[in-house]
C-alpha cells in the first residue's frame, strides 16, 4: 500500500476545531479580564530557559503546545493591551481587531499583487484615510509594518522627486541633499536618512520653541544657509503628535514654507495623525492636507492590532517612480489573476505582504471614526487630568505641557541625590509591582517619568493609580525602605 502523500491538514477536524474554539474563547476571557491582572510582570528564569529549546524535528501534540504558550508567553507580553499601560504609544487592541486577524489568517492573501479582493479592501483604507485627513481623492498608499517603514518611504518619495528616477539607478551622484525636521522628531527619521544612502549628517534638526514645535523661523534661515552653501534641500518633515511630549508643528507654516522652497513636504503623523476622528482636535492638524506624503499608525490611536502602519501619497506618479519595476515574472494583463495594475509592489518595497488591510477596515466598519474620535478625545482629557494631579502634587513637577495626550514629569528628592537615577528607579519599581507601566525620557537634559495615554480602556483612575504607585514608591525610597527589586 502506498504512503500517504504528505499534507498539513488534520486527518480529521473536530478536535483542531474544538481547540481553536477554546483558544478564541480563552483569549476572549484574557481580553475581558485585562483589569484584574498585573500590567506586565517580570519573566521567571526558568520561563525563559523553557523558550530556548532545540529545533523541533518531530510534531508535538498542538494542545500541549498551546498549553505552553498559556503558561510561558500569554502572562509574560508587553502589557499594552491592560488599561495601566502608559509607557509607549501602544494601543490597546480591540476584539474586533483580534478577529479580524483570524479571518485574514484563514484567507492567507499576498498583497503584493494580483486582481483580488483583499487589495480592494486596502484601496478602501487608503482612501477613506485620505479623505479623513483632506488629501485629494486620486491619493494613493500603502499600508506597511509601522510609521518607521512610512516615513522610510516618504524620505525615498522625496529623493526620487529631487533627483528623479534615475537615482534608482545612479545613486545620488555625489548630490549633498540636505533634510528638515525638529529636534523632537522621531528617532527612525535620521535612521531613513542612513538607510536611504544619505547620512544623517543631511538630516539637520531645527530647534523648537517653548511649545515643542520646530521653529519656522529658524528653519527658514537654515534652509538659506545650506542653499548658500552648496547643498540641495529637498524635504521637510513636519511632525504630528512628537514622541516626548505629543506636539504638534505649524502644518499650515510648513506647508506654506515647503511650498515657497520647492520641497517635499512629508508629514510623520504616527499617532498624531488620527487626532483628525476628533472636531475639537481636527484644527491642530489644518495643513496636513497639503503635505506630500503622510505616515501615520492604525495600531496606535486607532486600536489596530499590530502591525498596521500606513504611507498616505497625494500623487501616485510619485510613487510609481520611486518603485515600479518591470519584472518577468510580475508583468500585469488586462485580464485574469494578473489584472488590476499598478499594484500594491509598484509603489511601495514589498512584494510578500499580509493582509493588514482587513483588521483596519473591519476596526473602521464596527466602530467609524466619530467613536475613535471620541476615545481619541477622552485619551487626552485623561491625560489632563493626570497632568492636574501631577501639579497638585508637592512631591512631583511637570516638565513639559501637555498639548495632547502625553505627560511628563518627575519625583522631586533632596539636596544631593541623583535625581534621574531616582526617578529611573521608581519607573522599574512600579512597571515590577504590576501597577502600571510608565517610561522615561529626557527633556531639557533631565529624566522624565513619561505617561502616553493611548489605550482606550484607560480611564482617569488608571492614572490616579499611576501617581500613586510613583509617590508610594517615592516615599518608600526616600525612607531608605528596601524595595522587593533591590532584595532580588
Amino acid at each position: 500500500m502506498s504512503e500517504p502523500e504528505p499534507s498539513l491538514d488534520p486527518d480529521g477536524w473536530t478536535d483542531l476545531r474544538a481547540l481553536g474554539h477554546r483558544m478564541l474563547d480563552d483569549m476572549f476571557d484574557h481580553i475581558a479580564g485585562l483589569r484584574a491582572g498585573p500590567v506586565w510582570q517580570p519573566m521567571p528564569a526558568e520561563a525563559r530557559a523553557a523558550l530556548q529549546g532545540e529545533l523541533p524535528r518531530a510534531g508535538e501534540d498542538l494542545a500541549a503546545v498551546y498549553e505552553e504558550f498559556r503558561a510561558l508567553v500569554l502572562p509574560y507580553a508587553t502589557g499594552n493591551p491592560h488599561p495601566g499601560f502608559m509607557g509607549w504609544v501602544h494601543g490597546g487592541g480591540t476584539a474586533v481587531g483580534m478577529l479580524a486577524e483570524l479571518l485574514a489568517g484563514g484567507l492567507n492573501a499576498n498583497l503584493g499583487g494580483r486582481d483580488h479582493a483583499p487589495i480592494l479592501v486596502e484601496r478602501q483604507v487608503i482612501a477613506w484615510t485620505a479623505s479623513l485627513l483632506g488629501l485629494p481623492a486620486s491619493s494613493t498608499g500603502l499600508l506597511l509594518t509601522g510609521s518607521s517603514m512610512a516615513n522610510l518611504v516618504g524620505v525615498l518619495l522625496a529623493r526620487t522627486a529631487a533627483l528623479g528616477p534615475e537615482v534608482r539607478r545612479h545613486g545620488l551622484g555625489g548630490a549633498r541633499l540636505a533634510g528638515y525636521a525638529s529636534t523632537a522628531a522621531h528617532g527612525c527619521i535620521p535612521r531613513a536618512f542612513e538607510i536611504a544612502g544619505l547620512g544623517r549628517d543631511a538630516l539637520r534638526l531645527v530647534p523648537t520653541d517653548a511649545a515643542g514645535r520646530i521653529d519656522c523661523a529658524a528653519l527658514a534661515e537654515q534652509i538659506a544657509r545650506d542653499r548658500a552653501g552648496g547643498m540641495l534641500p529637498f524635504l521637510v518633515i513636519g511632525t504630528a503628535g512628537s514622541v516626548d511630549i505629543g506636539a504638534t508643528d505649524d502644518l499650515a507654516r510648513l506647508a506654506a514654507l515647503a511650498q515657497a522652497q520647492r520641497l517635499w513636504f512629508h508629514v510623520d503623523g504616527a499617532f498624531g495623525a488620527l487626532a483628525a476622528c476628533a472636531p475639537a482636535l481636527r484644527p491642530l492638524l489644518d495643513g496636513i492636507e497639503a503635505a506630500d506624503s503622510v505616515a501615520l499608525d492604525f495600531h496606535k490611536w486607532a486600536q489596530v492590532p499590530y502591525d498596521a502602519g500606513c504611507i498616505l501619497v497625494r500623487e501616485p506618479a510619485a510613487a510609481l517612480a520611486t518603485f515600479a519595476q518591470s519584472l518577468a515574472y510580475l508583468q500585469p494583463s488586462a485580464r485574469g489573476l494578473a489584472g488590476g495594475a499598478p499594484w500594491p509592489c509598484d509603489i511601495g518595497p514589498d512584494l510578500s505582504r499580509g493582509f493588514r488591510a482587513l483588521k483596519v477596515w473591519m476596526t473602521l466598519r464596527a466602530y467609524g471614526t466619530e467613536r475613535i474620535g471620541a476615545v481619541i478625545a477622552h485619551c487626552c482629557a485623561v491625560a489632563r487630568a493626570l497632568a492636574a494631579r501631577v501639579d497638585a502634587e508637592p512631591a512631583l513637577e511637570r516638565l513639559a505641557p501637555v498639548p495632547l495626550n502625553i505627560v511628563c514629569f518627575r519625583h522631586r528628592a533632596p539636596d544631593g541625590w541623583d535625581v534621574d537615577r531616582f526617578n529611573a528607579e521608581i519607573v522599574a519599581d512600579v512597571q515590577e509591582s504590576g501597577r502600571a507601566a510608565p517610561s522615561t525620557t529626557i527633556l531639557g537634559g533631565q529624566l522624565a517619568i513619561r505617561a502616553a495615554i493611548v489605550n482606550h480602556r484607560t480611564r482617569v483612575a488608571d492614572a490616579d493609580a499611576l501617581v500613586d504607585s510613583v509617590l508610594e514608591t517615592g516615599a518608600l525610597r526616600l525612607a531608605g525602605t528596601p524595595l522587593a527589586r533591590d532584595r532580588m
